[in-house]
């Protein structure tokens, strides 16, 4: 089932009765939201204090991941840390370079980095040169980054503490409360001292109309590619049993519905949840995206360069945590550039790319990761997560 789908229409969801009644309500995890072995690592990520190393991948599998794919693994050993894409756990035509795929794993590095630092190591960054392209990639592990470790000094952080709490929430906010200027200005350094990344943030009404239609327009035609419905639809996990056992993807919890709404959901058979997602109201993902007051754009030298998508992702990470730990929520809609991949990887004319290098009003930095952020008006939901044991090679 298309995701963008069944988010359009699931605002339309109110009351409806379906056959078996609080049994289904119970097969489907309608009592259980947040709870069994697939929630469990947002739970025990500071389990055991003897953890060592390993302590600080319990914090790197907390990280945003596309469609939550969740792509990493990881080499531990007491003095280091190596970072492994599984290239095998991909979105397919939707990102054909697996450019989104490495900016998630730069997300599980913020985190495994800030909680380093919190929990008394100095470490070191290493990560490894490369180039992004549309070649057959063999399924198996591949390195991206290695972080040496060695006794530091324990320095607490916001960022680090907000990691349990970090959550997309693709739910609608209140435009009319608007971001104060001192988050802003915050969330504006979140580079810091890096020099291949800049951000940029946008809260005034044509800035943000202009983003919402250009990112409109291009969800629209990148879900009319049968290829890409495919490769979304293989990370939708409608069937709560589903969730328990996979441990990832896309759970209706997640999707930014009303209690209420999200409980009939669930209790819906598949034909009936398409249907009434087919019937949703026309543009309800542009609604979305203008309820928040704040868009922002994450630019890199070179969207297709390996250490580039790496420090991008890092920067999202940190952006997302900055939000959380100041009560703001954060969504990305990244379409617009995975429509800019699309283009490419179909020899077609980059008609993103100018759209959004000319908001941008810098041809010196390309798009790679487009988001927005407010005050939201329910709260976000836990995505599942793999154990540890599952990710350590």
């Amino acid at each position: 089932m298309q995701r963008r789908s069944f988010l359009k229409g699931a605002g339309v969801v109110t009351v409806v009765v379906v056959g078996g009644g609080v049994w289904r309500a119970y097969d489907q995890g309608v009592f259980s939201v947040g709870e069994g072995p697939a929630y469990q690592p947002w739970k025990d990520w500071r389990k055991d204090a003897n953890d060592g190393a390993l302590g600080l991948v319990r914090s790197a599998i907390l990280a945003a991941s596309p469609h939550n794919t969740q792509p990493w693994l990881f080499k531990v050993t007491n003095s280091s840390i190596e970072l492994y894409i599984d290239t095998s756990r991909n979105v397919g035509a939707l990102d054909p370079y697996l450019r989104e795929e490495h900016i998630g794993m730069g997300c599980a590095l913020e985190n495994l980095m800030l909680a380093a630092v919190a929990n008394g190591y100095a470490a070191k960054l290493t990560l490894l040169p490369g180039k992004l392209g549309s070649d057959p990639v063999e399924p198996k592990p591949r390195l991206l980054a290695r972080v040496d470790l060695a006794p530091g000094t324990r320095e607490d952080s916001e960022l680090y503490d907000a990691i349990p709490q970090r959550h997309t929430n693709r739910g609608a906010y209140i435009p009319q409360k608007p971001v104060p200027p001192e988050f802003i200005d915050s969330l504006s350094r979140s580079p810091g001292d890096e020099t291949e990344v800049k951000i940029f943030l946008f809260t005034a009404d044509a800035d943000r109309r202009k983003i919402v239609e250009i990112s409109s327009a291009a969800n629209r035609e990148i879900y009319s590619d049968p290829d890409v419905v495919r490769g979304s639809d293989r990370w939708i996990r409608m069937n709560w049993s589903e969730v328990q056992k996979f441990r990832d993807g896309l759970t209706i919890d997640a999707f930014g519905l009303p209690p209420i709404a999200a409980a009939v959901s669930k209790m819906m058979p598949l034909w009936m949840l398409q249907r009434v997602a087919s019937q949703g109201e026309k543009d309800r993902y542009s609604e979305l995206m203008l309820s928040a007051p704040l868009i922002g754009i994450i630019a890199v030298r070179d969207r297709y360069d390996r250490e580039d998508c790496l420090r991008a992702g890092r920067i999202w990470q940190r952006a997302h945590l900055l939000a959380t730990a100041r009560g703001v929520a954060g969504r990305p809609c990244n379409e617009a550039v995975e429509m800019i991949d699309h283009e490419k990887a179909l020899g077609k004319p980059a008609q993103r790319a100018g759209m959004l290098a000319e908001v941008l009003g810098d041809s010196a930095w390309q798009p790679t990761f487009v988001f927005y952020m407010g005050y939201p008006t329910l709260t976000a939901r836990a995505s599942p997560r793999r154990p540890v044991e599952n990710v350590v090679l």
